[in-house]
């Protein structure tokens, strides 16, 4: 995408609170608490709405599929526009997002809804692992114990092989987005724990999958998110507007053993991409959000930003880089490590918190600098790549 003034805008969002949601028991629920107040915050009616783009993996968490038609019990105005359900692992809700900026492109319509959400909660902890493990590659990978925090243990693992122990980093990005999490309102665990706690084994902080501890791996989570996204000229007069300057999608092999896994080598190509598309450099923005699922996913994906050289994404953690008064601050909302991570929200989430940011609108979040933002979410082992950047009309 161009950078110019004809590119999509985020005109208004919604977010939930993330966790362990009781007051909404299914995915219809939880879709009911942003929906409408999305729609309501761009300063539109429902008739002004071309479309809508559901973001929603389940793979088995609610036994409600097919949940696009859900949106219009939310807001039974909707009914007879476009509705379509994305998927695409942890990217999920990235890629409802392009859905609705393939749609704008195209001039099918001016104004549309995306929503991001996941019921997770509900079900047994083992059955969770079970059904994240179903994005990783099955026929060689499904064997893998602990689920996708085994998957990233072996990441991890393979990484401290070649570049050696990075536990004092990987400590340190768990003990940030803690930190940073006591100042997001939506998030799911609002507390500093500090780095000696994540640094230590513990009867608390026990290893889920070496070297892996609790501490480093991402909640798991109930919650919605959703954007009204209009087209350049449509989002002219909006109350507040947030442009896409660019974007990219980059997909890899689904197998690890078809791949250097601990390259990221497909989240670095969407960062290239999508850098080169905006005309800037990594130097140019203000912040990034960025997909934390597991503390290593943090430091490669440092590391595929260009923060850092290859074998070498520890340093700009221990130098303060992507701390909140850091150069380059990474996941001021907490990221997924503190904020929580319901699937299918999880990208629409992290792309209302960077507007939020971007409109001065971050509360006790926001930062003193914030006019161009990355944004970065993750399918699987990185496998679906997402990169936005954004900022402010």
């Amino acid at each position: 995408m161009d950078h110019s003034a004809d590119n999509p805008c985020i005109v208004g969002w919604a977010h939930s609170r993330f966790g362990r949601l009781e007051e909404a028991p299914d995915t219809e629920a939880l879709i009911g608490l942003v929906a409408r107040q999305a729609i309501e915050h761009a300063g539109l009616e429902p008739g002004d709405i071309d479309a809508v783009f559901l973001g929603h993996f389940n793979g088995g968490f609610q036994k409600q599929d097919f949940t696009a038609s859900l949106v219009l019990q939310a807001v039974p105005e909707l009914r007879f526009r476009p509705v379509t359900r994305y998927e695409n692992a942890c990217a999920t809700g990235s890629a409802a997002i392009h859905g609705a900026l393939d749609f704008l492109g195209a001039r099918r319509g001016k104004r549309v809804l995306v929503v991001g959400v996941e019921k997770m909660t509900s079900t047994p902890g083992p059955e969770i692992g079970e059904i994240l493990l179903k994005a990783s590659y099955m026929k060689q990978e499904s064997d893998i114990t602990g689920g996708f925090a085994g998957v990233f243990g072996r990441i991890a693992d393979a990484y401290f092989q070649r570049h050696g122990d990075q536990s004092d980093a990987l400590a340190t990005i768990a003990a940030k987005n803690h930190a940073n999490g006591v100042d997001n309102p939506y998030a799911q665990m609002r507390k500093d724990l500090g780095f000696a706690f994540c640094r230590a084994e513990s009867e608390k902080n026990p290893f889920v999958a070496p070297p892996l501890k609790r501490t480093d791996c991402s909640l798991v989570s109930d919650g919605a998110a959703a954007l009204v996204i209009a087209s350049g000229d449509a989002a002219e007069g909006a109350p507040r507007a947030v442009r896409f300057r660019a974007t990219a999608h980059v997909q890899d092999f689904l197998p690890m053993a078809s791949r250097d896994i601990i390259r990221f080598e497909g989240p670095r190509e969407a960062w290239a991409r999508a850098l080169s598309a905006a005309g800037l450099a990594l130097g140019d923005l203000s912040f990034a959000e960025v997909h934390d699922c597991f503390t290593i996913a943090e430091l490669l994906i440092g590391e595929a930003m260009g923060l850092a050289p290859e074998g070498q994404g520890a340093r700009p953690v221990l130098e303060g880089v992507t701390a909140k008064g850091g150069r380059l601050p990474l996941n001021r909302s907490g990221g997924l490590k503190s904020k929580g991570h319901p699937i299918g929200a999880t990208g629409v989430s992290m792309h209302a918190i960077t507007a939020m940011q971007l409109c001065g609108e971050a509360g006790d979040m926001q930062l003193p600098r914030a006019d161009v933002a990355g944004v970065f979410n993750m399918g699987g082992a990185a496998v679906a790549n997402y990169v936005s950047i954004l900022e402010r009309v």
